[in-house]
């Protein structure tokens, strides 16, 4: 499948929720499904990215793909939730594909119980902890219209903000 191109930040889809699968339209099953989990996952290998969701490529459905290293089996989640979080919190670098150049700690619950379907339909709850953790949430959120830069403090935003501009503007003057 095609690598296909991400949309940045400040676009307003990064702001909206996605629909659940089960509710589109189109009816997204079977070999669209999988065709759109395949391009978001060629997508997030071309990338160098731990996670990304089909809203990154500009298509509004609750589908997340997870391969936190390079070699290992990636993850496909299919109208993902966060069932249960821990009250325990931990703070995670984060980023996002959709904004290069700046990170900043997140601070967000330890462990989730997450609620995915996968890609046959079939129903299934995953616990996770640690950067797993992180990265399911951080995914979840941009999935319910929730920008990774939003869960920052005011002042924390922005200074990232303030980096990412002055990020882009630089890679302006150097292309032009």
């Amino acid at each position: 499948m095609p690598v296909r191109p991400l949309i940045f930040y400040p676009d307003a889809r990064l702001h909206r929720a996605a629909e659940p699968v089960s509710a589109t339209g189109e009816a997204l099953t079977g070999e669209s499904l999988r065709a759109l989990a395949a391009d978001v996952l060629d997508t997030l290998g071309a990338v160098s990215a731990m996670g990304l969701t089909a809203i990154h490529i500009g298509r509004p459905e609750r589908v997340v793909v997870i391969r936190l290293q390079p070699d290992e089996p990636h993850a496909v989640y299919v109208d993902p939730v966060v069932a249960w979080a821990s009250p325990e919190r931990a703070a995670h670098p984060e980023g996002s594909v959709s904004m290069p150049g700046v990170v900043e700690p997140v601070e967000r619950p330890a462990r989730v119980r997450v609620r995915y379907r996968d890609l046959d339909g079939a129903e299934h709850e995953e616990e996770a902890e640690g950067l797993r953790a992180a990265c399911l949430q951080h995914e979840i959120d941009q999935l319910d219209g929730i920008f990774w830069i939003d869960r920052l403090t005011r002042l924390r935003r922005e200074r990232v903000l303030k980096r990412y501009t002055k990020l882009r503007a630089q890679q302006a003057r150097a292309g032009s």
